[in-house]
């Protein structure tokens, strides 16, 4: 793509723009009108008949005696009841568990709100299923349709039985631990061995959430929301968090993780899941209720004893690194800070310095801001070398710009030996200034990865911005735009604005024929201004902040530490100097020789 060819495409999306802008769709307010009757519509179903789960009851109610033994043998004494809730809780946690299923419906996390300030329930009863399956006399027996009877312990402890006949049951004990997101579950069965035939040797588990929309940005929450799975004595793993997907997983999972953006819910086999397990994550798009839903079909070990317990554990917490990392599962590798040297950046320098300044600074943008200028001092060397590369370039650039005059349409690999050539004879290195880039990247990557996934900065404001984790918006579009969205952030204009002008500042130091490069480094930061948009705020804040620190570093550098007199001085005793021709330049110059030659008698 040349000048021209990118100007006509910035020009389209103008017009595009524009277009919208000026003559909006008329058609959404039809499709409003629709969406509201439609809405109406189901309201009023919604009024006029009962829940499923409600019909269900009245339809084990209506059903006689022989009719319940008929379709659930010897649970048909739990095929009714009073689905009644129990509550248990810590100073942590609150769980709702229901008779019927004897399945959690709730977890509230007692120290998180919503993004509209409501309470933050991981777990929506009407959407999720913790349902266990097995044959019984030739049935199939659903424990979500069954009403198991509670005796709850204490207030962190409550036991759930599915009572059969002869003083048979399955058996749900729920403890919490104080201070703990983590809580001890167990499967227990008494007598059971009477009823499950002998050639089953496991129990199915079908484990499904609808993850509820907590944040500010349903977009983000569906980027970073997924299953993640952890083998025994092996890596982490996960479904993709893009598109639908599902796994088949062969061998001994120690854990499976349904991850939100900011909190998880993880059901644990320190022993690891004896049998294959089917996990899926898919995306309902126009839900705007729900993220994702995550399900796992899991087997448990059934070995036909008369008394038989599966030791498991839940957890129903946050994604804070430090706390998943005491509980040595590698829990902590479901936050997604990146793979390789990233990932060690983040973990061995960004972590323990957030958590250095978080012990003493209650505002979050400030510590950020300290953040930068460690990073930028601690990276200040090879900065200073690669402004000193760039001066030097900025030397050479008459003489450069001579020899490409010389040579541009004649023989541009004459034009590329005598640069080449130049370089050699003043002891300029043309890649000095890029080496010391480099080295920044793996930093720069890192705290791409770090911002978003921090838990620590969700719903913590700073000057305009309400929520570090998320976008700031400071002006809300009545349209929206493609690639951009319906608000503004100023975070992500500022840093795109400062951007351009870092990126101009070091453009004058490249030759004439970069010119179409030089295009395409003014168009990444428009490009990233639609992505950033959306993105969390506290990453354009660092961004921004890093640009800032970098003109200030490149005024002190420049004034007090490179000399341009000095280094013209340097060059010029360079070019007095005999210079030797290391093997490698002689071979790239017998090579070059050759092909011209090659090219001469071609042309004969």
């Amino acid at each position: 793509m040349d000048r021209n060819s990118i100007t006509g495409i910035i020009l389209i999306a103008l017009l595009v723009v524009g277009y919208n802008i000026i003559y909006p769709p008329v058609v959404e307010e039809k499709t409003n009108e629709q969406d509201n009757t439609s809405t109406t519509v189901i309201v009023e179903e919604m009024i006029e008949e009962k829940p499923t789960s409600e019909v269900a009851d009245t339809n084990n109610e209506s059903m006689s005696s022989e009719e319940r033994i008929s379709k659930y043998g010897a649970f048909a004494m739990s095929a009714y009841g009073s689905d009644d809730t129990i509550i248990i809780e810590n100073d942590k946690l609150e769980l709702h568990i229901s008779a019927k299923g004897g399945r959690i419906t709730a977890a509230i996390l007692k120290e998180y709100q919503t993004s509209d300030s409501l309470p933050l329930n991981l777990i929506d009863k009407d959407s999720s299923a913790f349902n266990l399956k097995f044959f019984s006399e030739n049935r199939m027996i659903n424990t979500e349709d069954l009403y198991f009877t509670s005796n709850k312990h204490s207030s962190q402890s409550v036991s759930m039985k599915l009572m059969a006949e002869g003083n048979r049951f399955l058996e749900y004990v729920y403890t919490l631990k104080e201070g703990d997101y983590m809580m001890d579950f167990h499967v227990n069965s008494n007598g059971l061995n009477s009823l499950i035939p002998s050639n089953q040797n496991a129990l199915e588990l079908d484990w499904v959430l609808n993850l509820p929309h907590t944040e500010k940005s349903l977009d983000n929450e569906r980027m970073y929301s997924t299953v993640y799975y952890k083998y025994l004595n092996d890596d982490v793993d996960y479904l993709s968090e893009t598109k639908n997907d599902e796994e088949e997983l062969n061998g001994k999972a120690q854990w499976i993780g349904f991850k939100h953006q900011f909190f998880s819910s993880v059901l644990i086999n320190n022993n690891g899941f004896d049998r294959s397990a089917l996990i899926k994550a898919e995306t309902h798009e126009g839900s705007k209720k729900f993220v994702r839903e995550l399900s796992a079909n899991i087997t448990l070990p059934y070995t036909h004893k008369s008394e038989e317990s599966i030791p498991l554990q839940f957890y129903f917490g946050p994604n804070h690194y430090q706390s998943l990392s005491t509980y040595n599962m590698d829990l902590e590798r479901m936050i997604p800070l990146g793979w390789g040297i990233f990932r060690w950046v983040n973990k061995y320098a960004v972590i323990p310095m957030f958590n250095w300044l978080d012990n003493s600074i209650t505002n979050y943008g400030i510590i950020i801001l300290i953040m930068t200028i460690i990073i930028k001092m601690v990276l200040a060397p090879f900065t200073l070398k690669a402004y000193k590369s760039q001066a030097k370039m900025k030397v050479l650039k008459p003489e450069m710009d001579k020899i490409q005059e010389k040579h541009k349409e004649k023989d541009p690999m004459k034009a590329q030996q005598e640069v080449m050539a130049l370089y050699k004879k003043t002891g300029v290195n043309p890649l000095g200034g890029c080496l010391p880039m480099l080295l920044q990247m793996p930093i720069l990557f890192a705290m791409f990865r770090f911002f978003p996934a921090s838990i620590e900065l969700r719903q913590k404001s700073f000057l305009w911005a309400d929520d570090l984790s998320s976008y700031d918006s400071i002006m809300s579009l009545p349209f929206e735009i493609p690639f951009y969205g319906d608000h503004v952030s100023l975070f992500t204009l500022l840093m795109t604005v400062s951007t351009i002008l870092y990126t101009r500042m070091n453009s004058q130091m490249s030759g004439p024929q970069m010119a179409q490069m030089k295009w395409m480094m003014y168009l990444m930061p428009i490009m990233f201004l639609g992505f950033f948009n959306n993105y969390a705020a506290g990453l354009s804040y660092y961004y921004f902040l890093a640009n800032m620190i970098t003109f200030g570093q490149q005024f002190v550098m420049r004034k007090f530490f490179i000399n341009e007199n000095a280094i013209i001085a340097q060059i010029e005793n360079n070019k007095k100097k005999p210079t030797k021709k290391s093997k490698f330049q002689k071979r790239l110059e017998e090579m070059a020789r050759k092909q011209q030659e090659a090219a001469k008698k071609r042309g004969r």
